[in-house]
């Protein structure tokens, strides 16, 4: 019984096997056979290889050699200050409310006349990007109504660890100008003065 079942499910006309090269088709009429076609079709190639090899270098070896950067190019953020050394940043946030991914986290503090950190009434305590989250749009630069952020040239932000992508007020804030600096190491060593503040936004610019 169970050789009829298996005789039953088998066809009664089985494909025959093919034999190296049966059923291929034939090339067509007028093709140039066997290693004549091959050397054609690779001099094809050395063609475009050779047409290349003659025009102007498009690549640079990076990071030795690096292409210039254009003018409005968004790169990595900045904190800016006034020329006294003062921080432009008011803590408005109105940079995080324009940022289309929220990265930008900024927690405000009240500035006092014995610790006045930026001419307005608040000043920014904590200012933290999140660059893993950013799209460097530019929304937060555009908000910000004293200028205090803005997006420079640089690019190579890779890191080894994404703790370090959390970029704090420390990192992103700008250096002190050097008389500012000096003038501030002269205070701590009890041999210079206090200097003035500021004068408010729309009159101290850099």
């Amino acid at each position: 019984m169970a050789d009829e079942e298996t005789k039953q499910d088998q066809p009664d006309n089985p494909t025959p096997l093919r034999r190296p090269g049966e059923g291929v088709p034939p090339p067509p009429q007028g093709e140039r056979p066997g290693v004549v076609s091959d050397v054609v079709a690779l001099g094809a190639g050395l063609k475009t290889t050779l047409q290349e090899f003659f025009r102007p270098v498009v690549t640079t070896m990076y990071p030795e050699d690096k292409t210039p950067r254009s003018e409005r190019y968004r790169g990595r953020h900045y904190l800016r200050r006034y020329d006294n050394g003062l921080e432009r940043c008011i803590g408005c946030e109105l940079c995080a409310a324009a940022c289309p991914v929220g990265c930008i986290l900024v927690v405000a503090a009240e500035n006092t006349d014995e610790k006045r950190v930026s001419p307005g009434e608040r000043y920014a305590k904590t200012y933290e990007i999140n660059m893993l989250r950013c799209i460097f749009c530019g929304y937060c630069e555009d908000a910000c109504p004293v200028q205090a952020i803005v997006l420079g040239p640089e690019y190579e932000l890779s890191d080894t660890s994404r703790e370090k992508f959390i970029y704090t007020k420390e990192r992103l804030l700008e250096p002190l100008p050097p008389d500012v600096q000096a003038r501030l190491n002269d205070k701590a060593s009890g041999t210079g003065t206090t200097p003035p503040h500021a004068d408010p936004p729309h009159r101290a610019g850099r």
